[in-house]
């Protein structure tokens, strides 16, 4: 720690006991700048978002200054909540947590999903001064009859919510946000907030969301003394390498030769591609693990475990390992295709150079062109430091109609002119969901009576299944099947494997081993299995709009094609599979604008846009006039009608930069949008629609021009 005269050391705020054991337990000789710097404004109660790379001492950068406070303060009771967005980093954080508290004589425990419930009830009789949990099980603990929610809470003064970008991009975020308010109202007084995460683009922005209704009225910090740091923005030439192998099996066969005796995390961007390749790198005699959210909690547990305390072995993973789960001392990363955002690769190249000494890597290997193109237009953004800014999913009305059910669970009665206090007045919970209300009473999810609301029958028979967890949970799972062997849960599969027509035995392939069906209960979705020798198949359904590529990185990728090439280390195979890719796509792009393309491929004419799969959907729903409409965006192009004229288009060009349109939704797409039932349709529709457009980007290649060309000769 660097002395200055006359300055006082950050360590005097800390607890004295603290500081004694992070000297003499710990063994540091001092703090990160990011540790020193969350001192001041969290010691002094102030809202903050602080920033760092994975492994950058986040935790310790909020919890000592906090405990700090609690033992200043005196705090009593339940009055630090750390949340998380997975159960896995809960229960690798905990050990940590227990050990920082017990120094100062307090008690961290931890509370989701997996916590049996005689551990609960020690919880509840012996509240910790920490706990560890997740937004769904604070709302059920909110809403359970076995929880004295007034007093447990009552003592609440801070939340530290991990991993803050992860929750803020989807409906998880408005939801965390939504019961923290609700958290407030029970503790009476301003609650704390501290979100770690890590590089984002627009940090500033992410510490406002996380105050919600307290911006603009509470002090508040970002802490994030890397970005001051003049560190270059790519590490040095050959850590970060792009590789062609044209197939998984390939792939399997480079990385079972590579890196012999090194400890190596490899990502698919699918729970598919993960059991392909798990099955394919235990065939080659390679030691793996894998880990997706279809395999079991004790399936994964038993994977993380033992690839933290292994040597030579490889644990392949689609995105549960990316957050801060702690792996052990990782070697290597090792990427299949892409992520899709730079924020991924950023997390995901954060799990490699912690060790002193050895620097962070990665290699990425290509299965094919298009995941080839999306590698290098992805490295070529994160070349240059851009990094995907963090916004809230827009128009969030399902999670409004379910905070209105939850609120009347959990008070038995709500006042119908006083409901909106609850969220202080945060949208989208204030004024705007005067008509969701109106909806649930109308529909019979929620009933009045004398000034009073309360849960309907409606609400009852759809959301009250097992005490109404169903209504904790935001998101809607697909329909899977349970696989067992034996007694022993493997995990889930997809029905379609179930009553696809096969010839010979049914065979499934899960957690990286072959089984076969013997037995399938259709009425409990469950299906009874045994090991044997090969033959499984892998499926599950697909994620929709969610996967599609952005406006930035379909721009980057016309970018590589005409000619730009990021500023890693290619192998030979990479330089000429993209010199192929380059010379296939030489008529979809020029560097004059986007180009429209008669013939060739199909009889329609192609608009070559590259400007992602909203803004693309954006565009088709505005030109209704020239677009094909029998439409199926993709991120690089929409359809034109065969015979549009340069004439029609620039006219059609010129009406939709003044009036963008929402994309249209297909009613079944509802189906995906939990508690959509529960509105209106036509504001369920316009939720989607919202959500499936960019305005912005639309208006951005709209103000670009255009080419004419014919395919071919």
């Amino acid at each position: 720690m660097t002395e200055v005269p006359g300055a006082t050391d950050p360590l005097d705020r800390l607890h004295r006991g603290l500081v004694h054991h992070i000297v003499n337990s710990l063994g540091w000789t001092g703090l990160r700048p990011l540790q020193e710097e969350s001192i001041a404004p969290l010691m002094d109660g102030s809202d903050a978002v602080l920033l760092a790379p994975t492994a950058g001492g986040k935790t310790e950068a909020a919890c000592f200054p906090v405990l700090s406070r609690m033992a200043k303060e005196n705090w009593t009771g339940t009055s630090v909540l750390y949340v998380c967005p997975l159960k896995a980093l809960l229960n690798n954080l905990l050990p940590r947590l227990e050990t920082y508290t017990s120094w100062l004589g307090r008690t961290a425990a931890l509370w989701h999903g997996d916590i049996p419930q005689t551990r609960r009830k020690r919880i509840l009789r012996d509240r910790p001064d920490v706990l560890l949990t997740t937004p769904e099980s604070l709302e059920g603990m909110l809403v359970s009859t076995n929880v004295d929610h007034q007093a447990f809470f009552s003592g609440l003064h801070t939340i530290v919510v991990d991993e803050v970008h992860a929750f803020a991009g989807d409906d998880r975020g408005w939801h965390l946000l939504a019961v923290l308010e609700r958290l407030e109202r029970v503790a009476d007084r301003p609650v704390q907030r501290v979100g770690l995460s890590a590089t984002v683009g627009n940090p500033q922005d992410l510490l406002t969301w996380l105050q919600g209704s307290g911006a603009g009225k509470r002090t508040a910090r970002v802490v994030a003394p890397h970005l001051r740091e003049k560190v270059p923005a790519i590490p040095p030439p050959g850590d970060i390498e792009l590789d062609y192998v044209g197939s998984l099996a390939n792939a399997a066969t480079m990385i079972a030769a590579l890196h012999r005796g090194e400890k190596r995390l490899v990502f698919c961007e699918s729970r598919r591609d993960v059991e392909k390749l798990g099955e394919a790198l235990r065939a080659k005699g390679v030691t793996t693990f894998l880990s997706h959210a279809s395999l079991s909690p004790d399936e994964r547990r038993r994977a993380e475990e033992a690839f933290a305390e292994a040597r030579d072995c490889v644990i392949v993973s689609t995105s549960t390992l990316e957050l801060g789960i702690d792996v052990g001392d990782l070697d290597r990363v090792i990427q299949i295709d892409a992520p899709g955002t730079v924020a991924s690769f950023l997390q995901r190249l954060g799990r490699t150079g912690r060790r002193p000494g050895s620097l962070r890597n990665c290699l990425f290997l290509a299965v094919d062109e298009p995941g080839l193109l999306s590698a290098a237009a992805l490295l070529l953004l994160w070349s240059r430091g851009w990094v995907e800014p963090v916004v809230a999913p827009p128009e969030p009305r399902h999670i409004a109609a379910q905070q209105i059910l939850a609120l009347c669970l959990q008070e038995h009665h709500v006042g119908d002119q006083l409901w909106q206090e609850w969220w202080g007045g945060l949208g989208p919970f204030d004024t705007s969901a005067v008509p969701i209300v109106r909806h649930l009473i109308d529909e019979g999810y929620v009933d009045r009576d004398s000034g009073l609301m309360f849960i309907g029958p409606e609400a009852e028979q759809r959301f009250g299944f097992r005490h109404f967890m169903d209504l904790t949970a935001v998101f809607t799972a697909a329909p899977e099947f349970t696989v067992l062997s034996g007694r022993t849960l493997i995990g889930t599969t997809d029905p379609a494997l179930l009553t696809d027509e096969i010839v010979g035995p049914r065979r499934l392939l899960l957690a990286g081993r072959s089984w076969q069906v013997t037995y399938i209960d259709w009425s409990r979705r469950r299906c009874f299995v045994e090991p044997v020798d090969g033959g499984g198949r892998a499926r599950w359904g697909g994620g929709g709009f969610a996967r599609a590529a952005s406006y930035e990185l379909s721009q980057a990728a016309r970018e590589v094609l005409l000619g730009a090439t990021p500023p890693v280390a290619l192998t030979r195979r990479a330089e000429g599979a993209l010199t192929q890719v380059r010379e296939g796509g030489s008529e979809l792009v020029h560097p004059g604008g986007t180009m429209i393309v008669r013939g060739g491929r199909d009889t329609n004419t192609r608009w070559w846009t590259w400007a992602g799969f909203r803004a693309n959907a954006t565009l088709a729903a505005t030109l209704t006039s020239i677009a094909d409409p029998l439409q199926r965006p993709t991120d690089a192009y929409i359809r034109l009608r065969e015979d549009v004229t340069p004439q029609e288009w620039k006219q059609a060009i010129t009406e939709g930069a003044e009036r963008l349109c929402l994309p249209a939704v297909d009613p079944r797409a509802l189906t995906g949008l939990k508690f959509s039932a529960a509105l209106p349709r036509r504001l369920a529709e316009a939720t989607l629609a919202s959500r499936l457009a960019d305005l912005k980007g639309a208006a951005a290649l709209l103000r670009q021009p255009a080419r004419f060309t014919t395919w071919g000769p």
